[in-house]
């Protein structure tokens, strides 16, 4: 049940019947006809922008439109007052039966209350995390982490096919890199003394690497040269940091469903059929491209290159693909990568990017643009930076990494669950403070303990009913007449629960499942505005003394906990049922 979708239709039927009456001239497009919360709820509980979207196309004035549109509505059953304001909003309040409703409702569906059928048929793939296998994953990568693995689970509660994907960066110079500092940890398993130079990776993590190792190949490598060793440690490493990417994720409770390796785009002729399909399409060429903006490097000359004609799909300039030297650019795999799922036949593409990617949407949006003809559009989220703070000062960094807070740091420190939770209740192109004492705090000022406290209290409640005898069974909680519940914060707070099935697909609509957070945390607030008002007058408790008499208010709380646990679920949390 969608109320919001509901009245919406209510609202076109009703423009159609003055369209066949005269009032409305044919051919009228009524797609940005939008009913919606008033942004000030002392208006009313829904508000339509009908006549004012419909007045310049319809040639009349938006407060004739809204006057004959609030009487056809007036005439429906759910519409209490369709009252026109202003020069022609058109605010309405609906009858307390419709909110009886939409608790019937939830307590019908469970878990499938809110669930959409706006993704139907269309397989969506959502890449994220994608690290270098060059060490263990940081905090950073946890917040991208997250927001892909909830936008994912929200689409997926909206309908679409999705599918989760993890690209390795296994192809580039970070990987010789990674494979030359495990051959020092190797060297030093064996008792030598070593330093580890620049641009090598001197974390603790790579010691059980370098003596798993040892173990493997024993002294094969000892006083040998790179060209002996490096293409199999290279494989080695890649393998356990691997190993331990998917530990550090499974620790977040994130699983992907599928691991694509850059390195199997090279040498099978993936990287070819791409550019060559570009070149199809007039879109490769040779040429030479003008300086950077700003300082040019002294080193800088002009040297004719294979190119991109990326401008011709939107981006600012052309980009390189091959070198003169003829090896490819660090953007033509990813133009493979890319050409290969539009080639597995997915409706939509998102990619959820570091900040420090910025400067790479253009190019990639481009690309995918060219490979699918437009058909196929890409979506690129880029994650904000995290600033991980105790007592005021910096969190301290990880020994075992050597330079970052890990990861596991973070989980260790305050699990899986309030780490998800707090990482997106900002925008995920927002920073983010994120202290490590407050996230723990049992108060108001920290989210998730808010928004579990109103799951648990539900609990609490339920559990208190079935010693009492009572059946709270859904089945029985959605038979029971809830026009009883009839106070203004009981049916606050069933119009909030009426707000989730609307909420979920705008924010699967606009790939932002921040909103369900923020969402959480308003649904939360108004139970506990509730249960604090039961503190003062007893007709609002949810346990009264007649027990049977106070089904209707137990129904409205097991609502909410349905919501609530819907809610998390996408985020990848667990509901609290008690606290401690």
């Amino acid at each position: 049940m969608n109320l919001f979708a509901d009245i919406r239709t209510l609202v076109i039927a009703s423009l159609d019947a003055m369209v066949a009456e005269g009032a409305l001239p044919d051919g009228l497009d009524f797609a940005n006809v939008s009913v919606e919360p008033p942004r000030d709820a002392a208006h009313g509980d829904m508000a339509t922008n009908a006549a004012m979207v419909l007045a310049k196309p319809a040639k009349q004035k938006p407060r004739d439109i809204a006057d004959s549109l609030a009487a056809k509505l007036q005439d429906d059953p759910r519409i209490a007052l369709a009252e026109v304001a202003g020069p022609g909003f058109l605010n309405l309040r609906l009858e307390t039966s419709v909110w009886s409703g939409v608790v019937t409702a939830a307590l019908h569906s469970g878990q499938d209350f809110g669930k959409s059928a706006m993704g139907a048929g269309k397989k969506v793939n959502v890449e994220y995390v994608s690290a270098n296998p060059t060490g263990p994953l940081h905090v950073g990568h946890t917040r991208g982490a997250v927001f892909g693995d909830a936008l994912a689970s929200l689409l997926a509660y909206a309908g679409h096919e999705v599918t989760r994907e993890y690209y390795i960066n296994d192809g580039g110079a970070q990987v010789d890199v990674l494979a030359r500092s495990v051959y020092l940890r190797y060297l030093e398993a064996h008792g030598q003394d070593v330093a580890f130079p620049d641009g090598t990776y001197p974390g603790d993590y790579l010691i059980k690497v370098g003596e798993a190792l040892k173990a493997k190949v024993g002294d094969a490598y000892l006083e040998k040269g790179e060209q002996f060793w490096l293409d199999d440690v290279r494989e080695f490493a890649t393998e356990a940091m691997m190993d331990l990417i998917r530990s550090d994720l499974d620790a977040l409770g994130v699983r992907m469903d599928t691991f694509y390796s850059e390195k199997s785009l090279y040498g099978t002729g993936q990287i070819e059929a791409a550019i060559a399909d570009l070149d199809e399409k007039g879109l490769i060429y040779r040429g030479t491209l003008e300086p950077p903006k700003g300082k040019v490097p002294e080193d800088w000359e002009p040297r004719e290159q294979m190119l991109f004609r990326s401008t011709a799909h939107g981006d600012d300039v052309d980009r390189p693909i091959q070198k003169s030297d003829g090896a490819w650019t660090y953007f033509a795999p990813d133009i493979a990568y890319h050409f290969d799922k539009v080639s597995r036949g997915f409706d939509a593409l998102i990619d959820v990017f570091g900040a420090d990617h910025g400067g790479y949407v253009k190019r990639m949006k481009a690309a995918v643009s060219a490979l699918s003809e437009g058909n196929v559009p890409l979506d690129i989220k880029l994650t904000q930076l995290v600033k991980l703070t105790r007592n005021g000062e910096p969190f301290k960094m990880s020994k075992r990494a050597g330079t970052f807070v890990t990861l596991r740091d973070v989980v260790d420190e305050v699990g899986s669950d309030v780490t998800r939770f707090i990482m997106l209740t900002r925008k995920q192109d927002a920073p983010l403070d994120f202290d490590m004492d407050k996230v723990l705090e049992q108060s108001k000022d920290n989210p998730v303990f808010y928004v579990q406290y109103a799951h648990a209290r539900v609990c609490s409640v339920l559990r208190k009913a079935e010693e009492a005898g009572l059946d709270v069974s859904d089945a029985i909680l959605a038979g029971t007449d809830l026009t009883e519940n009839t106070h203004e914060a009981e049916l606050t707070l069933a119009s909030k629960l009426a707000e989730w099935p609307r909420l979920v697909e705008i924010a699967a609509r606009t790939n932002e499942p921040h909103r369900i957070a923020f969402y959480l945390y308003e649904l939360s607030g108004e139970f506990h505005a509730l249960w604090n008002r039961g503190n003062d007058t007893s007709e609002l408790r949810f346990l009264q003394d007649d027990m049977a008499a106070g089904l209707p208010k137990i129904a409205l709380a097991r609502a909410t906990a349905i919501v609530i646990s819907a809610g998390l679920g996408i985020l990848g949390v667990v509901p609290a049922t008690e606290m401690r």
